[in-house]
């Protein structure tokens, strides 16, 4: 008997680890995060946050509503609010009519474009890396910050995928670089996927010519492939943050003489699919290098880069 409650608690303990690794750890702290703002309304207002209801889940999307607040940002508040109940064991009807009427309301009346930041394209592409060249610093920092740019926008990378490559994750081949992405944000299960990045005619904008040099003059033998420099050029064992891609990208746009305000570290990989379906890149190749499942995301992009290519006006001669 005693064996049989022993077991029974081993599969308890082991469930509790299974509940926990159900979603990835940045997942979990993003549901964390919105849920606290939903408390903090809730405290101000004296409602209860958990268990909450509909109603007073409603209140809370018009007071975001009334506020400078995208709908993709309401939305995911919104899943956030029922995940977190579910986790503590408590049930909320987030399809309840008080909430999706409400929504669709909030909708109707502010509208539900979707204002991205803007990609990097490869003119404004060229320019960064030749201002990060004619820079009079390290050769090993501008080295650094050249191979994340490029790496970052040749293979379509999320910016929290590019800091988290390891040195383990590269295969130098004749014709290019095999890079081995453990996990995405796709790929919670960490099935993994490779992305192919050939040579380029142009070795100044080569990301696998600018990897190979970064790796020869930094060392790096194992581990974190991008890190932080610690008393000027000498490189930590530190990796670096998901915010630096973008505090760099921004940093040598405004070097470029670009104004940044509109740009991110998503730029790299916005710029990657725009710039190749303004090349003709068919929207299959695009996914298998970006990763995205869905094809909403690619077809945006491809919209945005047709946007003069086949518009109507240029059968219009006046």
């Amino acid at each position: 008997m005693n064996s049989i409650i022993t077991d029974i608690k081993a599969l308890q303990e082991e469930t509790l680890l299974n509940l926990q690794s159900s979603k990835a750890n940045n997942t979990v702290r993003a549901y964390k995060s919105d849920f606290n703002d939903f408390g903090l309304f809730c405290a101000k207002n004296g409602f209860k946050s958990l268990p909450s209801e509909p109603k007073i889940v409603s209140l809370y999307l018009t007071h975001l509503s009334t506020k400078d607040v995208r709908m993709s940002t309401l939305k995911r508040r919104l899943v956030s609010i029922g995940v977190i109940h579910k986790l503590k064991g408590h049930y909320l009807d987030t399809k309840h009519p008080s909430i999706v009427e409400n929504i669709m309301g909030i909708k109707r009346r502010k509208g539900s474009i979707q204002r991205g930041k803007k990609p990097l394209l490869i003119n404004n592409l060229k320019k960064i890396i030749n201002v990060i060249d004619q820079q009079k610093k390290e050769e090993i920092k501008k080295l650094r910050d050249r191979s994340i740019i490029l790496i970052g926008f040749s293979g379509g990378f999320r910016r929290n995928e590019i800091v988290s490559l390891d040195y383990e994750d590269l295969d130098f081949v004749q014709e290019g670089l095999k890079i081995n992405l453990r996990r995405s944000k796709t790929d919670q299960f960490g099935e993994g996927f490779v992305k192919g990045l050939p040579y380029f005619q142009n070795p100044q904008y080569c990301p696998v010519i600018s990897i190979h040099k970064w790796i020869e003059i930094s060392k790096i033998k194992s581990g974190a492939l991008f890190r932080r420099f610690i008393k000027g050029s000498k490189i930590s064992d530190n990796r670096l943050t998901d915010q630096t891609v973008a505090l760099i990208v921004k940093e040598y746009l405004k070097l470029a003489g670009i104004d940044c305000k509109n740009y991110s570290g998503h730029s790299l990989r916005s710029g990657f699919a725009t710039s190749a379906a303004e090349s003709g890149a068919e929207e299959r190749s695009i996914m298998a290098m970006t990763g995205h499942k869905s094809t909403e995301m690619v077809r945006r992009y491809i919209k945005e880069a047709n946007l003069f290519k086949n518009n109507a006006l240029k059968n219009i001669k006046f």
